[in-house]
């Protein structure tokens, strides 16, 4: 195989490292990091590029915060300079990993991500009656750093980049030379591709062809439960032995028609509902938002972006009878985030009007014409009838121009 050099003056060079800063500070220009590092901007990234050539930039140093969504998990958080290291180094070596990835490999990759995944996987459920479904026992705290440096090597001759990667790995240890940080935008990349090797284990060695990966959660379909069998102590004697890692005790060996968790949803022949965690995570926030709105903690507008995003991630599963139970049982309503009907903007314009007032001053209701249908009547958004928050999006909202 033939292997990626001189990239680190390319990963130094002013306009990518400028187009670094850019991606890095997209959605936090208001931070008080961003704009210090903004202030000094050519300055900052001139010594940057020094000091990557050098090999004297400095990693690590990572803050740490809890989240709890979809569990309980440690973050790392790189600092500004440092987040813009890292996307300086993976817009060049992001082609060069991408290049070991299976069609069938759907994290952090473009063109792919979770909805991809749990589309394929439909797919494979629909044409196969067994299911063998994996994941990896505390797979970030236990990839091993010199594995992954030797991996790397089959990717990279640039001896100044795979030093600056094995600073990278080597800023953070859940255990002795092991673990990447989780929140780290090289983590994720770095953790994607040591799984390579699976991939090409079961696609070509075991010859499974019904097979999806999203990091470290993959799933096996074949029509023969004996194959899967035999799959699962293959696979676990692999990971044992050429990635040093080890399979979650409790790996899923059952029928597709009893259903399969993945990726949020619960995967059924010829449909697709939410998994138990997804209904409670999606019933708690929206009840947490109409609670915000109603209380006026967020605006009309920042309560659609996050009912909008929240519901993005529900909407490729059957759940639109869930969805509207949801906003009936909690009575959300946000009159004003969809174009109002002019009759019904005409009706309340009307009913507000001082009781004094001459009828001539009050707007009028349009006339049906002779032979016409009456319009349609309105609802307004959100109530109890149901309509989507991603109904709801307001027309001169950011998202909707095109």
């Amino acid at each position: 195989m033939k292997r990626a050099g001189l990239l680190m003056e390319r990963i130094a060079a002013p306009d990518n490292l400028r187009q670094s800063f850019l991606q890095a500070a997209r959605g936090k220009r208001s931070s008080a990091e961003v704009r210090a590092f903004a202030a000094d901007l050519d300055g900052k990234l001139a010594r940057m590029g020094q000091e990557l050539l050098a090999g004297e930039f400095p990693v690590g140093a990572y803050r740490r915060f809890k989240v709890f969504e979809p569990k309980e998990r440690i973050i790392h958080a790189a600092s500004f300079p440092v987040r813009v290291m890292h996307h300086a180094v993976m817009n060049l070596c992001e082609p060069v990993l991408e290049r070991a990835a299976i069609f069938d490999s759907y994290a952090c990759r473009k063109g792919k991500g979770r909805l991809a995944a749990v589309h394929r996987a439909r797919i494979f459920v629909d044409h196969h009656e067994w299911f063998l479904k994996m994941d990896i026992r505390k797979y970030f705290d236990s990839i091993p750093h010199e594995t992954l440096f030797n991996l790397l090597e089959c990717r990279f001759k640039d001896r100044q980049l795979l030093m600056l990667f094995r600073r990278i790995v080597g800023s953070y240890e859940s255990s002795p030379r092991r673990g990447l940080p989780i929140g780290s935008l090289t983590s994720q990349h770095l953790a994607n591709y040591y799984l390579s090797p699976l991939d090409r284990f079961i696609k070509e060695t075991l010859r499974q062809p019904a097979y999806v990966r999203y990091m470290d959660d993959f799933v096996v379909w074949c029509r023969d439960v004996q194959v899967l069998r035999d799959c699962m102590k293959r696979i676990q004697d692999f990971l044992h032995e050429r990635l040093k890692l080890t399979l979650k005790e409790h790996s899923q060996l059952n029928r597709t028609r009893h259903g399969m968790d993945f990726l949020g949803c619960r995967l059924f022949p010829g449909r697709t509902a939410l998994n138990r965690r997804s209904r409670r995570r999606y019933a708690r926030k929206m009840t947490a938002l109409g609670r915000q709105l109603k209380n006026g903690e967020i605006s009309e507008r920042r309560f659609q972006e996050q009912a909008t995003s929240l519901t993005a991630f529900v909407m490729n599963a059957d759940s639109e009878g869930f969805r509207r139970s949801v906003l009936r049982r909690e009575r959300t309503a946000a009159n004003g985030l969809q174009p109002g009907e002019p009759r019904r903007q005409l009706e309340q314009q009307r009913q507000q009007l001082p009781v004094g007032q001459s009828q001539q001053q009050r707007p009028r209701q349009p006339q049906q014409q002779p032979g016409l249908p009456p319009g349609p009547s309105s609802t307004p958004a959100l109530e109890g009838a149901g309509a989507d928050p991603v109904a709801a999006r307001s027309a001169d909202h950011p998202g909707n121009r095109r």
